[in-house]
């Protein structure tokens, strides 16, 4: 598979067990496939989601490693970062020449 969609993520609570499992899955998959997750829940909820602070703090990690982050909204920080990259790429060190 190219593509492994996770839909409503954070809508049921996993056991230890459960999350273990998805954990093994992303880390399989994380090198070599993509990986798309549709939350139901922010990240401030996933706690609820995965009752185990050091494994949901990995998946977490695991999965905003490389990630590409859409919202759905306008968010303020993510333009804020966006324009001051731009801004510093426009702008470039230079050097004298040595004779």
């Amino acid at each position: 598979m190219d593509l492994l969609e996770i839909d409503e993520l954070g809508y049921l609570e996993l056991d230890r067990r459960g999350t273990e499992i998805l954990f093994q899955v992303l880390t399989e998959r994380e090198e070599r496939n993509s990986i798309a997750v549709a939350p139901s829940e922010a990240f401030t909820g996933w706690s609820r989601t995965f009752t185990d602070p050091r494994l949901c703090a990995t998946i977490v990690d695991l999965l905003t490693l490389h990630a590409t982050i859409e919202t759905g909204t306008k968010a303020y920080r993510l333009a804020r970062t966006k324009a001051q990259k731009n801004d510093a790429a426009k702008y470039t060190l230079r050097t004298p020449r040595s004779s």
